[in-house]
Formats: structure tokens, C-alpha cells, sequence
């Protein structure tokens, strides 16, 4: 089976004052995890939704569902973890409580806060995660990259040519994420940001999808502003 994993666990620090988590602020018309589900909805490859939310905003995600009809039998809410390969497993752990998994099953993880990911990046990702264990979307780095040790000065500049910048969906072979995952010492699952690093860590090959520059992720308010205007069309993409 084909699973898609929606992120949705973050509290939305980054953005400021704001009265509820980012993922439900509201993007144009509805809400920004609104906007991305029906991404979901509309691949008729995927099987299952899980959305991952904080616990105490559960409620609030099953209401929103219902009001713009997207209760639907395939589309499940789960409580996230405390940090995105915590809601990754979470949701691996729902998935484990109702389904059976299979060696060949795979699940695309997506942040909730990135509306703008086409129904081509969702295809290649289910086309690369069907023969591939990871699968990353990436776009190519167009600024200069600077690494630095201590924040003050310059440690390195690495060739451009070999800089992306990571971007979602990530897809896994959900039995082989879990394994490494597992195999994973305390230490180094605190410092993991990304779930495709724990296949580096551990020596596994993964593959790049090409993304699209408006792919964005809404985390301030000036992103927020950008993701307005998209939607609206005062901002050419």
C-alpha cells in the first residue's frame, strides 16, 4: 500500500503571535493543512492519509475536516511526536494498529505547512519509493552556501554545484525506515532534523526528485504574505 504522512505536529513558534499552530492559520480561503490534503486526495495511487497533530489540537483537525468535506474512510488524525521523526513513527505506529504492512509499502511524508507541492512531485516520489528505500525532494541551491563552526567566521564554502536544498515530500520503505530508525542510539536520534538522514547515517543510498522554487514552507509571516499572494495571483511564480 501507498500511505501519505502529513506533519502536522509543530506548535509554529516562527511565526509570532498567532493564536493557533501555523498549520491552521488561514491561507486565502482555508486553512494552509487544508490546502495540502486535497494535494493528497487528489492521487488516486494513495491508499491512506495520516495526519499527525498535536494531541490537543486533535479535535480541532477532525472539525476543520468535516467542514470542508474531507472526512472521507482513508483519511485518519493521529496525536505527532515531539519532533518530526517522533510524529514520522507515530504515524508508522497508527499505521501498524490497523493495517497490516507489507515489504513493498511505502509512505510519503510531507510538512503540513507546504500547500504548493504538485500532483508531479507526489508521482515521483510514489515512482522513485516503489524501487528506492528513501526518496528526498530537492531543488538546486542558488545562493553560495557558508558553513560556520562558531557563528562568527567562515568555516568552509562548498562548491555550489553540489548544494540542494531539502524540501518535502520525503518517501520511505516503511519497514526499512523503521528498522534503521530503531537502530538509532538516543544520542543521535536528538540531533536528527531530518528523516532522510537517518539512511546516510547509516550508509543508505537515497534518492533525489526535483522540487520547484515555490514548493515553500510557511513558517514566518512574511511567508504567509508570499503564500497569499500565490494563491491570489499578485505574485508570479
Amino acid at each position: 500500500m501507498i500511505y501519505a504522512g502529513i506533519l502536522a505536529g509543530g506548535k509554529g513558534t516562527r511565526m509570532g503571535n498567532v493564536p493557533m499552530p501555523k498549520q491552521f492559520l488561514q491561507l486565502h480561503d482555508k486553512p494552509i493543512l487544508i490546502h495540502t490534503i486535497e494535494k493528497f486526495i487528489l492521487n488516486n495511487r494513495i491508499d491512506q492519509i495520516i495526519i499527525a497533530t498535536p494531541k490537543e489540537w486533535i479535535n480541532h483537525t477532525n472539525d476543520i475536516l468535516n467542514k470542508y468535506d474531507l472526512n472521507l474512510p482513508k483519511v485518519w488524525v493521529t496525536e505527532g511526536g515531539t519532533d518530526r521523526n517522533g510524529s514520522i513513527m507515530n504515524i508508522i505506529n497508527f499505521i501498524e494498529g490497523i493495517f497490516e504492512i507489507h515489504d513493498a509499502d511505502i509512505i510519503i511524508t510531507h510538512d503540513a505547512v507546504r500547500p504548493f507541492l504538485t500532483h508531479r512531485i507526489i508521482e515521483q516520489n510514489i515512482e522513485e519509493g516503489l524501487v528506492n528505500d528513501a526518496v528526498d525532494t530537492v531543488i538546486a541551491a542558488i545562493d553560495t552556501i557558508i558553513t560556520s563552526e562558531d557563528g562568527d567566521f567562515v568555516s568552509s564554502i562548498p562548491v555550489r554545484d553540489f548544494m540542494y536544498q531539502g524540501q518535502t515530500p520525503q518517501t520511505f520503505n516503511i519497514k526499512k525506515l523503521k528498522v534503521l530508525y530503531n537502530s538509532l542510539s538516543d544520542q543521535e536520534k536528538n540531533i536528527l532534523t531530518d528523516a532522510c538522514k537517518i539512511f546516510v547515517m547509516k550508509g543508505q543510498k537515497v534518492k533525489l526528485v526535483r522540487g520547484e522554487t515555490f514548493n515553500i514552507k510557511v513558517t514566518t509571516p512574511y511567508d504567509l504574505n508570499v503564500s497569499n499572494a500565490i494563491l491570489t495571483g499578485s505574485l508570479v511564480r
